[in-house]
């Protein structure tokens, strides 16, 4: 029979201004239930600023204090389907992977319009995306010498509704009202694999591969400076207090893996994916975050086979993994594309093939508010090394046209994506 949907997923608004909501999650185990959950709060806007997170390896408890970040209202209701979308099926605990895997792949759609160019059109165009739950899979954005701009982009319907003529309706509508009458050409249809072809990501020259995706570290507790595409960078912040270690005293069943970090937006989604991503499962987890923006996590964890982990080469890539999650979550550059300035931001995809929610969202909000015009935007993955990555690439026209310092324009770029308000 199960439990009623309901008490799958709680959420408790807050009584008074400035106090955390908070939700609570009841539901059988799967791996990487912990990354899907905090991948759903970090969509909706939510910090997490403290949790707890206990699991026999059948169900699991799960409790998280978010606190809403800017002025934009939570759609509590929403999010509380969303993870009731990701909560394994109660009348079948037994069963939960083999469900998981059977869940097909969304389809992806081709939105294409025109309209006149103007300051924050990209941004207004993503926010209206986003509060119709059309998750944003690729872009391409040019603007035309007469000062028109051609947008393609390349969504996926979170409702899964796009396919009908009354969701593709409402969401030319409501493009239309935000771009008024300059926008024509209003139209969705299925993305072929040709329409793919036709956008596939533009190569990274091999500078910027190199200098945005090198694997330094610092060491810990050392004044060690941070990489070029850290968004830890002097100008910003200095993540001196990073520290991950492994214990396997404390418990007889578990290892345990203690960080210490300064915070960021997404910092617990950060570290549950990279623990989904080793295929690592969650017995017991606190985390908390202090008044001066220190986190403290402790995480009891086994592997696949419900063991600890005991070897030292398993440890020492997992501890990397963590600290190198924590140290750089996404690379911010600036770079020179011939006489134009082309920004670069990327961030890791998860092995599921997700990506970080609102990244764009956050780019193109920073640009706005330092009234930088966008003239050309590219979203596209590329695979370095190991790792497959989403780069996004935006240009921002010659030097001498941009209304903003380099400094400045990476400084709020990294401050919008790692929530430093």
């Amino acid at each position: 029979m199960g439990i009623p949907s309901d008490d799958v997923v709680l959420i408790q608004e807050p009584e008074s201004a400035g106090d955390p909501s908070v939700i609570t999650v009841s539901c059988p185990d799967k791996t990487g239930l912990g990354c899907d959950l905090c991948r759903v709060i970090l969509l909706f806007g939510l910090n997490i600023v403290k949790g707890d997170m206990s699991t026999d390896g059948r169900w699991c408890y799960i409790v998280f204090w978010v606190m809403g970040r800017g002025e934009r209202a939570t759609r509590w209701a929403l999010l509380k389907n969303r993870l009731l979308e990701i909560c394994p099926v109660v009348a079948m605990p037994l069963v939960v992977d083999e469900v998981v895997d059977l869940v097909q792949r969304p389809q992806v759609y081709l939105l294409k319009f025109s309209c006149f160019d103007r300051m924050g059109l990209l941004h207004d165009v993503t926010q209206v995306l986003c509060e119709l739950e059309l998750t944003i899979r690729r872009v391409k954005v040019s603007t035309t010498p007469d000062g028109r701009v051609l947008d393609l982009f390349f969504i996926t319907d979170n409702k899964e509704q796009l396919h009908l003529k009354a969701r593709k309706e409402e969401t030319c509508d409501k493009l239309k009202s935000v771009l008024g009458d300059s926008m024509t050409d209003c139209d969705i249809e299925v993305a072929s694999g040709d329409m793919s072809c036709c956008v596939n990501a533009s190569p990274l020259p091999p500078t910027v591969t190199e200098e945005m995706f090198a694997s330094e570290l610092p060491e810990e507790e050392s004044s060690v400076s941070p990489p070029k595409c850290s968004p830890y960078s002097s100008s910003v912040s200095g993540n001196s207090v990073l520290s991950v270690k492994v214990d396997n005293l404390l418990s007889p069943a578990n290892t345990l893996i203690q960080i210490q970090s300064e915070d960021h937006k997404g910092l617990l989604y950060d570290i549950m994916r990279t623990l989904k991503d080793y295929n690592i499962q969650l017995s017991y987890g606190r985390f908390y975050t202090s008044h001066n923006g220190i986190c403290e996590i402790d995480l009891f964890v086994v592997q696949m086979d419900g063991r600890k982990i005991i070897d030292p080469q398993k440890q020492e890539a997992l501890c990397f993994r963590l600290r190198m999650e924590l140290y750089r979550p996404l690379c911010v550059s600036l770079a020179n594309r011939g006489p134009d300035t082309e920004l670069l931001v990327a961030n890791p995809v998860e092995s599921s093939g997700k990506g970080r929610p609102l990244v764009f969202y956050d780019i193109t909000l920073a640009l706005k508010i330092l009234q930088v015009r966008i003239f050309l935007a590219e979203i596209g993955r590329h695979v370095i090394g190991d790792r497959e990555w989403e780069v996004y690439r935006v240009h921002l026209g010659e030097g001498h046209e941009i209304s903003a310092s380099r400094t400045k324009i990476e400084e709020q770029v990294k401050k919008m994506l790692m929530g430093w308000d």
